[in-house]
């Protein structure tokens, strides 16, 4: 099972397994991790699932959509390496995917 590292708005960090078919934002809900508020439950419709992807992990997932684009312009801290971690799924060759959670979600 792919692992994901979360790292927190207060510098820790957490490994977490996360299935295939799931999404970043389930990983951390699911465990519990603060700082992913998932207000919308994952519907890509209120960036309170705001992440900073490492480089290295970019690859692993598809193109924004012009969806996500639209909420992360408006969204606080938003950078280039900005997605919403509802829309980041998690697939087989997902290992040692790197996240960094924004300080600025809810």
């Amino acid at each position: 099972m792919p692992i994901v590292t979360y790292v927190l708005p207060d510098g820790s960090e957490h490994a977490v397994d996360v299935p295939p078919g799931q999404t970043v934002m389930d990983g951390s809900v699911r465990n519990n991790l603060p700082g992913i508020v998932a207000e919308c439950g994952g519907s890509c419709s209120c960036a309170t699932c705001h992440v900073y992807v490492d480089p290295e992990s970019q690859a692993f997932f598809d193109e924004m959509t012009d969806e996500e684009r639209e909420l992360l312009e408006f969204a606080d801290g938003a950078q280039d390496n900005s997605r919403l971690s509802c829309q980041l799924v998690i697939t087989g060759e997902c290992e040692g995917v790197r996240v960094t959670v924004s300080a600025e979600n809810g």
